[in-house]
């Protein structure tokens, strides 16, 4: 396979919009809207929002974005890799450029909101060290919900 990179960019992109468009139409075809958690253009482009794009032979293949929050934890937003480029570990990558961006902003953790129909998604952050855990934030438990954590830093006491 030819290289990917993964570098930050805009989300405003046209080949970027149309990634996060497909993921929505995703998420959308899985579970009821109000259960889906949609990061709009607007709101990855927000100073607390790392977004990242992987590209193939320069194309947009994945999207993952990292919003950083004022509790000194990181959430995994708008993971996703084209079903065209599925199955060559973008995934795993973009994921390890989130961690490593955390790490590098001294955030302790990683959170992220998941579904239970996203089989494949929940299998690779899994092997990433991510572990269940209950809501955060404004998330309420609301029976198709997945929510995961992975520890990065121990605050000091």
């Amino acid at each position: 396979m030819t290289d990917v990179v993964i570098a930050a960019e805009s989300p405003r992109q046209d080949a970027v919009v149309a990634l996060v468009a497909a993921l929505d139409r995703y998420l959308l075809d899985l579970y009821p809207a109000d259960t889906c958690h949609l990061l709009d253009i607007e709101s990855l482009e927000a100073p607390d929002v790392r977004f990242f794009v992987a590209r193939k032979d320069g194309v947009p293949v994945g999207c993952a974005a990292l919003r950083v929050d004022s509790a000194g934890y990181g959430e995994v937003k708008r993971m996703y890799v084209d079903a065209a480029a599925r199955g060559h570990r973008i995934g795993d990558r973009l994921l390890a450029r989130l961690e490593e961006q955390a790490r590098a902003e001294g955030l302790t953790a990683l959170l992220l909101e998941s579904g239970i129909h996203q089989h494949e998604a929940l299998a690779l952050y899994r092997k990433a060290g991510f572990t269940d855990r209950g809501p955060y934030a404004c998330y309420a438990d609301n029976g198709v919900s997945v929510f995961m954590e992975k520890r990065l830093l121990e605050t000091v006491r």
